[in-house]
């Protein structure tokens, strides 16, 4: 007769079956995370490693801004991200270097590698086409 390495090295003949059936819940994981990941990207979905409400309340605490609007975060790929935001900033545009100290805080706080800011001094009315109630 032969002798299984299972059954060889354990003395447990059901190691054949457990192995397969440990095989194909792999098989059938991994591919629905990975569907799930790409329906997010397909639709522009927040990822699921950034908190939209920490990015908007971080963006309202830097020095000068008084309001922000639409704010859109998005994954660009399975591990890159990108923002765009309005920034309201009465006092008008704060210089480069203050854009260089936003722009290079969002990928250390929220892993946002690719941003867009939009300063305004919020002496009109803005409106996101997108928001539900406009």
């Amino acid at each position: 007769p032969r002798c299984r390495v299972g059954a060889l090295s354990t003395g447990w003949h059901g190691v054949d079956p457990w192995t397969v059936l440990l095989i194909s819940v792999v098989i059938v994981i991994a591919p629905w995370v990975l569907l799930r990941e790409s329906l997010k990207l397909v639709l522009n979905a927040v990822p699921a490693n950034i908190d939209l409400a920490e990015v908007d309340a971080w963006l309202r605490d830097q020095p000068g801004v008084s309001d922000i609007h639409d704010l859109h975060i998005w994954g660009m790929s399975t591990t890159e991200s990108a923002l765009t935001v309005h920034l309201v900033i009465p006092d008008g545009f704060p210089g480069d270097a203050w854009l260089d100290r936003v722009t290079e805080g969002l990928p250390d706080h929220f892993s946002i590698a690719h941003s867009t800011l939009q300063v305004e001094r919020g002496d009109s009315p803005h409106v996101c086409v997108l928001h539900a109630s406009h």
